[in-house]
C-alpha cells in the first residue's frame, strides 16, 4: 500500500513539473502572433512609375508607384522596397494666368506585395522632394506649384526700362516717358498671357507617403524581407 502511494506521489510531483516546464517554455518563446499593423503616421517613402503633370493628367487618373526603401516597425519589416502603390488623383488645377497656382491633389488607396497579398490604406502626400518648385500646403498633401509674381514683375519692368532706353533715344525727355508706358504696358500684357508654374513628376520622382490610419496586416504573407526579389534585380 505504502507503495502504491509513494508511486502515486512522484508521478504528481513529475506531472506538476512538467507542466511548470512547459509553461516556463512558452512565456520564453510565445508564439509569433499572426496580426501585424502600419501605424498611422507611418512615413512610406515611394517614387513614382509613370509622368504626372497638371497640363496632361486629369481627376480620376490613376497613379502607380513603388516603394524604395523597406517600412521597419520594432525589428519587423511591414513594407519591404520594391512593394507596388496604387492611387488615384482626387484634384487637379493648371495655373491661371492672372491668379490661381498650378494644383495636384493624389490619394493612395492600395498596397500590393511581391505575393499579389493587396492591403487597402487611406495614403496621402506628406512631401515632395523630388518635385521642383513646388510645396506641400495642406494636411491633404495637395502639390502647389510655387508663385510666378516676382518673374512676371521683373518681365514688366524690364519691358518698361527698354521701352525708357528706346524712348530718349528717339525723342529726349518725353520720348522716354512715352517708351517707359510702352514698354511697360508690353510688360504687362506679356505677363497677363503667361500661365503660372505647372506641377511635373516624371516616372522615377520622389515622393514620401504618409499613411493616415492603422493599416491590420496579415503577418503570414508579410515577408521579413528588406527588399521584393524584382526589386533586388
Amino acid at each position: 500500500m505504502r507503495v502504491i502511494v509513494v508511486t502515486c506521489l512522484l508521478a504528481a510531483m513529475a506531472w506538476a513539473q512538467a507542466g511548470q516546464d512547459t509553461s516556463s517554455n512558452s512565456a520564453a518563446h510565445p508564439e509569433p502572433s499572426s496580426e501585424l499593423s502600419i501605424p498611422a503616421g507611418t512615413k512610406v517613402p515611394i517614387a513614382l512609375k509613370h509622368a504626372i503633370s497638371t497640363k496632361g493628367t486629369r481627376d480620376g487618373d490613376a497613379v502607380y508607384a513603388e516603394t524604395t526603401f523597406p517600412v521597419v516597425v520594432n525589428g519587423r519589416v511591414l513594407v519591404p522596397a520594391g512593394t507596388y502603390v496604387q492611387g488615384r488623383i482626387s484634384h487637379i488645377q493648371q495655373a491661371g494666368r492672372i491668379k490661381g497656382r498650378a494644383e495636384v491633389l493624389m490619394h493612395f488607396t492600395t498596397l500590393i506585395y511581391p505575393s499579389g497579398y493587396t492591403v487597402l490604406l487611406p495614403g496621402a502626400i506628406e512631401n515632395a522632394p523630388g518635385v521642383d518648385k513646388t510645396k506641400v500646403k495642406d494636411q491633404e498633401g495637395t502639390i502647389t506649384a510655387d508663385s510666378r509674381k516676382a518673374e512676371k514683375i521683373g518681365t514688366v519692368a524690364s519691358t518698361a526700362a527698354s521701352g525708357t532706353v528706346i524712348g530718349a533715344a528717339t525723342g529726349g525727355g518725353k520720348g522716354a516717358l512715352i517708351g517707359a508706358g510702352i514698354g511697360g504696358a508690353v510688360g504687362s500684357a506679356i505677363a497677363l498671357l503667361t500661365r503660372g508654374n505647372d506641377v511635373k513628376m516624371d516616372a522615377g520622382t520622389t515622393l514620401e507617403m504618409v499613411i493616415q490610419r492603422d493599416v491590420p496586416l496579415d503577418a503570414s504573407r508579410v515577408p521579413n524581407v528588406t527588399k521584393t526579389p524584382s526589386s533586388s534585380q
